[in-house]
């Protein structure tokens, strides 16, 4: 199974009325010898994700860096 991994770091968190949270994250370009590697090796982009769960919402704050694995969903369910 092929599986692609990033870095990404959460710029902003933005909350609309209804208490959708949404995280913008960009991929990490520097600040430790591991970004500067995963800055030059993996792809680049942006993710935007939006949720209603307090729980999960608090998980992304500003700042905050998440690895983001890729993994193709055609393999995934073959290992099911």
């Amino acid at each position: 199974m092929t599986t692609v991994r990033a870095k990404f770091k959460v710029q902003s968190v933005t909350e609309s009325e209804g208490g959708l949270k949404t995280a913008n994250l960009s991929p990490v370009t520097s600040g430790s010898s591991e970004n500067d590697k995963f800055f030059k090796w993996t792809p680049g982009g942006q993710i935007q994700l939006g949720t209603i769960n307090p729980d999960a919402a608090a998980q992304f704050v500003p700042g905050r860096q998440f690895y983001v694995d890729f993994t193709p969903a055609d393999e995934a369910q073959k290992a099911d």
